[in-house]
């Protein structure tokens, strides 16, 4: 028997291998190459190998195999956990966490591998790295969840992505899947723990630059695909404990939001009445009828087969008397609303009424991560919602892991005999990314700033108008990156015809006439001077400027209206589209 460990290291010597060497071994000798890459294609392609060759790909250990490893090498239980977070199923690093254990008994339960632990399993997982591009390539794919070339172009915009992710994907501890390429578990914690451990600010300024890109995608990509974006976001901050003790990823046992199909009605009627009681079943039976595109059901990936499902409703104001005498819930959550923070006409709000999973009932699980990414992705791309609301029934449990994110809205209505807690976020009050930048504890994660009193708004607005004329300078205003125009194709072409308009509806009170005109001479008529304003307007000085105050003001409370609460077009003309 001869064995070649490491083959990588002599990878030049497999041509005379097959054509030389291995031809004239002694009969019933066996060789074994173990090595990084693929052997040639000449192996399989030569018919004279097909009976004597037999290649077979190393995987990581299953689950079940790794927490064996451990126990045979004396970790104990409470130990086991940690250590399969960062190791995986890779053997080299199961064995150096117990043999860290074995040294110092317990201490793998919080274990944070040393710099020269790290060293190790750089050397030993991965290997050598052609050039600083490669290990900033590496280091991309071991922060992402997926990593694609165009995620790698957004991240390294300076280097040739498409080498890099050719690269990238041809590394044997790389995974394929139809949503790009991504490391063993091993591999990818060595590499974020090396470089979280040797460049600190660099692995930040990553995390910033892969958070610029992911939200850029769920403002512009279609909603389904937005919600993948939105549970990849998180993963970026899976060192975070919040985080972690919310969403769960997984690569095996998947699951897929699809939309409620008519077939699906019943299993659904019947998971509810198994899981919170036949009261429950019957509105899920009422909201289906009334908006069952609110409905999605979670499939397995492997068989297709329905395994939990979530019902979101909007409520759209002023309540409907229907729903609010056939559920209790809809009716707390609406006397909530009305008593704190009535929703304007045109606005609504939203609610996750039902998230019902028999095998992992309101416990985090793959289908909350899925239902908080799409509830997260909906509220970053949407227009006129008020309140944002989801319905729990394990209020202790739930107000721990959703404090700081969520607020507990203090009711607790009964179906049945279930008693439910309502958790709320306002999102009149704060736009989505500063939302997201205080849960991810990222105060400098990209976002649309908003202003942190009326009196930054108003100081932006006057700004705004005062650069009218100069195009440079109105781009950079902080208004194209608010709220007013979040959703914009051409943020900076809306934000000069919502404005117009505003001012132009200014005037449609009669009182007011003069303040437009005050405004237009001022802003919109090339005027050089206050001065020259008020002449062309036809006022005397004090008269113009007092009309320009007002207006001003006026124009203010419009926009910051439009700030709080999003647009409504009723009664208005079209804001340009870009």
């Amino acid at each position: 028997m001869l064995v070649v460990d490491s083959f990588e290291h002599c990878q030049w010597l497999e041509t005379w291998l097959w054509q030389r060497f291995l031809p004239r071994i002694a009969d019933g000798a066996l060789v074994v190459l173990a090595g990084r890459q693929a052997p040639a294609v000449e192996w399989t392609a030569d018919p004279g190998w097909a009976g004597a060759l037999h290649v077979a790909e190393l995987g990581p250990l299953t689950e079940e195999q790794a927490r064996r490893l451990l126990a045979i090498n004396g970790v104990r239980p409470e130990s086991t956990d940690a250590v399969l977070r960062f190791a995986g199923g890779n053997p080299l690093a199961l064995s150096l966490a117990a043999a860290v254990d074995s040294a110092h008994p317990g201490s793998a339960q919080e274990w944070s591998p040393s710099a020269e632990t790290l060293g190790t399993l750089i050397a030993g997982l991965i290997g050598e790295v052609p050039s600083p591009e490669h290990r900033r390539a590496l280091e991309v794919a071991a922060q992402a969840y997926n990593t694609t070339e165009q995620l790698l172009q957004a991240a390294l915009p300076e280097h040739d992505a498409h080498e890099l992710f050719a690269w990238l994907r041809g590394l044997p501890f790389m995974e394929s899947t139809p949503h790009g390429c991504y490391p063993h578990d091993a591999a990818r914690e060595s590499v974020v723990a090396d470089l979280r451990w040797r460049a600190p600010e660099a692995f930040q300024a990553m995390k910033r630059r892969l958070s610029a890109e992911y939200l850029r995608q769920i403002r512009e990509l279609p909603e389904q695909q937005a919600l993948g974006v939105m549970s990849q976001l998180y993963y970026l901050f899976r060192d975070q404990k919040k985080i972690r003790d919310v969403f769960r990823w997984a690569r095996t046992g998947q699951v897929q939001d699809d939309p409620l199909r008519p077939e699906d009605i019943e299993t659904v009627v019947r998971m509810a009445a198994d899981t919170e009681g036949p009261e429950s079943a019957a509105l899920v039976r009422y909201w289906i009828g009334r908006q069952p595109e609110g409905f999605s059901v979670y499939r397995s990936i492997d068989t297709g087969q329905p395994v939990a499902f979530v019902g979101r409703i909007d409520l759209p104001a002023p309540p409907d008397p229907r729903d609010i005498a056939v559920d209790p819930v809809v009716a707390a959550a609406w006397d909530y609303c009305i008593s704190t923070a009535p929703p304007a006409p045109g606005e609504h709000i939203a609610i996750t009424r039902f998230v019902i999973h028999p095998d992992a009932y309101q416990v985090p699980s793959p289908v909350t991560s899925l239902h908080h990414s799409r509830v997260q992705a909906t509220a970053a791309r949407s227009r006129g919602l008020a309140q944002g609301m989801i319905v729990l029934h394990d209020c202790e449990l739930w107000g721990r892991l959703l404090k700081g994110a969520l607020t507990d809205a203090g009711v607790r209505p009964r179906v049945g005999d279930r008693t439910y807690g309502l958790f709320v976020t306002d999102w009149r009050q704060v736009p989505f990314e500063m939302w997201l930048a205080n849960i991810l504890d990222q105060t400098d994660l990209p976002a649309a700033p908003a202003p942190a009193t009326r009196a930054d708004f108003d100081r932006w607005v006057r700004e705004t108008l005062q650069n009218w004329r100069s195009p440079r300078a109105f781009a950079l205003s902080e208004l194209v990156k608010s709220k007013l125009v979040a959703d914009a194709a051409d943020p900076v072409a809306n934000l000069r015809a919502l404005m117009r308009q505003t001012v132009d509806e200014v005037g449609q009170d009669a009182k007011m006439i003069k303040a437009r005109e005050a405004l237009v001479a001022t802003y919109f008529s090339g005027a050089p001077t206050q001065e020259a304003a008020a002449r062309r307007a036809g006022m005397s000085f004090s008269t113009y400027r007092r009309h320009l105050r007002q207006g001003i003001d006026t124009v203010c409370s419009a926009l910051w209206e439009i700030q709080l609460r999003g647009r409504s077009d009723q009664g208005r003309a079209p804001v340009a589209s870009g």
